[in-house]
C-alpha cells in the first residue's frame, strides 16, 4: 500500500482574485489549504496567452486532507470542471493544475498524453515533473521550463516537509 501524498495546486490566472476565488472553490472540493506559496510571474511559456491574456501569473496551493496517490485521476477531472466554472465565453480564466507531492516526487496529472506520461484512467495521465535526490528538486529533459528553473523549489520543500510531518517521517533521512 503506498504513502499518502500532499495535494498540490498550481494555478496560472491574470488576476490575483481568481486565485483568492479559485482558492475558495478548491477548499469546497479538498478541504482546508494549509500553505500557499508566493505570487510568481509566469512568464516562461505564451502558451495560455491567447486563451487568458498575457500577463499571466502563477500561485501553488496544497491541502491539509493527505491524499492517496490513485486520487490524482479524479482530481484533475474536478479541476477541469471548476476551470469551466470560471471560465467566460468558453476562455477559461484559470488553469488549475492539481498534482502531489511524495517524499521522493512531484507527480502532476494532465489530459494529454505524451512519451513520459503514464496513462492513468477516465483520460487523465500522469508524469513524474520533479524527482527530490540529495536533498534538493532535480528536473528532467521534459520538464516544463518554469518547474525546471527552481523558483517554486522552496514551496515544494515546504510541502515536501508538511507532508514528512503529517506521516510521521520528520527526522528520518531520506
Amino acid at each position: 500500500m503506498p504513502l499518502p501524498v500532499k495535494l498540490i495546486v498550481g494555478m496560472i490566472a491574470g488576476d490575483v482574485k481568481m486565485f483568492e476565488q479559485s482558492a475558495e472553490k478548491l477548499t469546497e472540493l479538498f478541504g482546508r489549504i494549509d500553505l500557499k506559496s508566493q505570487i510568481f510571474n509566469f512568464d516562461f511559456t505564451h502558451y495560455y496567452d491567447e486563451e487568458m491574456g498575457a500577463g499571466l501569473l502563477r500561485q501553488f496551493v496544497s491541502f491539509e486532507r493527505l491524499i492517496m496517490p490513485d486520487e490524482i485521476a479524479t482530481i484533475k477531472r474536478q479541476t477541469n470542471e471548476a476551470e469551466q466554472f470560471f471560465a467566460v465565453a468558453g476562455k477559461r480564466r484559470v488553469n488549475l493544475d492539481p498534482g502531489y507531492i511524495s517524499e521522493s516526487k512531484l507527480v502532476l496529472a494532465s489530459t494529454k498524453d505524451f512519451a513520459h506520461r503514464i496513462y492513468l484512467n477516465s483520460g487523465i495521465y500522469a508524469e513524474i515533473t520533479l524527482s527530490f535526490v540529495k536533498g534538493k528538486w532535480v528536473s528532467h529533459p521534459y520538464t516544463f521550463p518554469d518547474y525546471a528553473s527552481g523558483i517554486y523549489d522552496e514551496f515544494f520543500t515546504q510541502v515536501r516537509e508538511m507532508l514528512r510531518i503529517q506521516i510521521g517521517r520528520k527526522g528520518h533521512h531520506k
